[in-house]
């Protein structure tokens, strides 16, 4: 890869994160404290979804014209359900059903070591071998992540939001493995595409069972933040993060680890939320930890 490819990768990769790191904050938007209800999680998910599926029913139809469809075969499928409960709807619904209860904030911190669990879990299902030091950075970082949880509830004790974002976190990981199976037959595009279009019987008809019986009783910035969530960080996002993934994986996916951080400064002006001295030294220790444990050795195996 030449220099101008390089510079290309890393554009594309910033936008794309920088696009992922406002979904916590536009959720937050979306759905509203506990004390000024907004969107349901449940409209605001599979809303979400239904918008950029039918975007991507659009999109494809576009490649077909084009003659440059991929369409998946018979053993894509469980991959394309294992990618469809993990990015429309497990992380998603968590991470909204979570922040209607705690500050985007505090999900970012937490949501930091979503790498980190995909790359676990990633191992486990390729059967490989992780070093010692993997190991060590995946227990170190789970421990500041338990050890932020118990800082912020005043003792060891997870609640609803942190059990929420532990299950957006594990299920957004299985989502992005199956993902990463499935670019080299699809390409890394029509995935996201392919997954949102054929969860259209579902997503369609939830979003509307849970959609607000009076739309103007929400407010303004409430719509914005579904907007959001649905055009940049549901389907453009992924636009921009696939293709800087393949102009340049390796050296692209080191600017993940800056999205945490994107996601605690939007967050001040966005919501006016406060970002205090302990929140951002937890998300810097965490991101460390992730990045020490992406250089860790990971000894290839059988796949399943």
């Amino acid at each position: 890869m030449n220099r101008a490819q390089e510079r290309e990768a890393l554009v594309w990769g910033l936008v794309g994160v920088t696009l992922f790191a406002a979904t916590l904050p536009m959720t937050r938007l979306a759905v509203g404290p506990v004390d000024a209800p907004q969107l349901s999680p449940w409209f605001v998910t599979f809303g979400r979804a239904a918008v950029a599926g039918l975007l991507s029913v659009a999109y494809l139809a576009w490649q077909r014209s084009r003659g440059q469809l991929n369409v998946p075969r018979r053993p894509d499928w469980p991959l394309l359900g294992v990618t469809a409960f993990g990015v429309i709807v497990g992380f998603p619904l968590f991470l909204a059903l979570a922040l209607r209860h705690v500050p985007s904030t505090h999900g970012a911190v937490v949501t930091a070591l979503l790498p980190l669990s995909t790359a676990v879990l990633g191992a486990l299902w390729y059967r490989q071998r992780p070093s010692a030091g993997f190991w060590a950075c995946a227990v170190l970082g789970s421990g500041l992540v338990l050890g932020f949880m118990a800082w912020r509830a005043g003792g060891f004790y997870l609640g609803a939001a942190n059990i929420y974002l532990i299950i957006a976190m594990t299920t957004g990981a299985f989502g992005y493995i199956g993902g990463a199976r499935l670019t080299p037959s699809l390409g890394a595009e029509q995935v996201i595409c392919w997954v949102l279009a054929l969860s259209l019987p579902l997503t369609l008809p939830v979003a509307w069972w849970f959609a607000p019986a009076v739309p103007g009783a929400i407010s303004a910035m409430a719509w914005t933040g579904f907007a959001y969530v649905a055009l940049f960080s549901m389907w453009i996002g992924f636009f921009a993060w696939y293709r800087a993934l393949a102009l340049g994986a390796v050296r692209v996916s080191q600017i993940q680890l800056v999205q945490p951080f994107l996601s605690l400064l939007f967050a001040v002006p966005l919501l006016g939320e406060r970002l205090d001295l302990v929140t951002a030294c937890f998300a810097l220790a965490v991101i460390a930890t992730v990045f020490a444990g992406k250089k860790m050795p990971v000894h290839q195996g059988a796949t399943a």
